[in-house]
């Protein structure tokens, strides 16, 4: 064979591989393409154009949503409080955390509370005059022009009786608080009553009331142009109040209370574990399922098609031969990749969706969770 030659079927051979190459992949990409457009024209009933206007996946979840609840800060797990299908109420409390450390501040912080007080009631207590540390004869305001001392003192006086008549509301609102918490977990083991914890809550609201009329009064006379500013004595009770309101505020956020009533769907956490904010999976998951609703993902090609108010079928393979009725009530404003059919690495051919809330009629026996098919009918119908 001449090298010209050799050189010509050199060149036929690349030319023939590169063309095998190329047909290969489009061979590939016909089959994913084909593969994705059975999966979308061959589901039940999606080509029947008479009865459905188009079909999409989804799954069941509460009408509030699967509130997943993680620690605030992070702690040890002490109790866990509640167990999968209970029902709680907003604000019950579902988890607390170790607090010793945090309790162990808040004890000194009231221990200081008390020293201050105790400093504050002695030098302004009626009787012989006794010489003021110079620091709080320096803090002491001036006496205005034409005003007499002794409505600057009853003005001083009723601003510590407000502070102190909010410390005792805060207090009671607190212990209202543990109360109430008490109340709803020993209902939940059977040792106390519906009625018992009703008249913890009607505590707690007595308690609060009072608060805010207490804070109230504090701000009228606070606003008063002739009540005096704090002394030196009176500052310190100010801030020792503060350092022990952020003591206890710090043991509240070791009790993880329900941000709505609901149902416990899913525990994750055991006393003895180790919570933090960053944890992989939530503590627990609540809803409530008192209403149910479909998350679908609708092809974005067939967005158009769909409708706020439009009719929906559910059909389930754990109830084969039933449908639900539905109806859309949301539909997302953002095309983004699919998650419920979502298989490993994303391919480009997948095709991209629109999220849909299609809410359904009561009753009925679908979980929470649960794959399902939504049926959109066409308009009219």
């Amino acid at each position: 064979m001449t090298p010209s030659s050799m050189s010509a079927w050199k060149s036929r051979s690349a030319a023939g591989i590169g063309a095998i190459a190329v047909a290969l992949v489009l061979a590939v990409l016909a089959a994913r393409t084909g593969e994705q457009e059975g999966a979308r024209t061959g589901r039940p009933e999606a080509s029947d154009d008479k009865r459905w206007q188009t079909v999409a996946p989804g799954r069941v979840e509460p009408a509030s949503g699967t509130i997943k609840i993680a620690a605030p800060v992070m702690g040890v797990i002490a109790q866990v409080l509640v167990k999968v299908n209970d029902t709680v109420s907003a604000g019950e409390p579902l988890i607390r955390l170790m607090d010793n450390e945090a309790r162990a501040r808040l004890a000194a912080a009231e221990a200081q509370v008390a020293f201050r007080l105790r400093a504050r009631n002695e030098e302004n207590a009626p009787g012989p005059a006794t010489p003021a540390a110079p620091a709080a004869r320096a803090a002491r305001p001036a006496p205005r022009p034409g005003e007499a001392v002794g409505v600057d003192t009853d003005k001083a006086a009723a601003r510590r009786r407000a502070e102190d008549a909010v410390a005792d509301a805060d207090k009671a609102v607190t212990g209202a608080q543990a109360a109430l918490d008490q109340a709803a977990v020993e209902r939940r083991t059977g040792a106390a009553s519906d009625a018992t914890l009703e008249a913890a809550r009607a505590g707690l609201a007595r308690a609060q009331d009072r608060q805010r009329q207490q804070r109230a009064e504090l701000r009228r006379i606070e606003a008063d142009p002739g009540t005096p500013l704090p002394n030196f004595v009176d500052g310190q009770v100010n801030v020792t109040r503060a350092e022990a309101a952020a003591a206890a505020a710090a043991i509240e956020r070791l009790t993880i209370r329900a941000p709505i009533s609901g149902t416990v769907l899913q525990i994750n956490a055991k006393p003895g574990e180790l919570a933090a904010p960053a944890n992989a999976q939530p503590l627990l998951i609540i809803g409530d399922v008192s209403a149910l609703r479909v998350r679908a993902e609708l092809d974005e090609r067939d967005v158009g098609e769909v409708k706020i108010g439009q009719s929906a079928v559910i059909r389930a393979d754990a109830f084969r031969g039933r449908e639900f009725a539905a109806k859309v009530s949301f539909i997302a404003p953002i095309v983004e990749p699919g998650r419920i059919s979502a298989r490993g690495q994303r391919n480009v051919t997948d095709v991209d969706v629109v999220e849909v809330l299609v809410d359904l009629g009561q009753p009925n026996p679908l979980a929470v969770g649960m794959k399902v098919d939504v049926y959109f009918r066409p308009d009219g119908r």
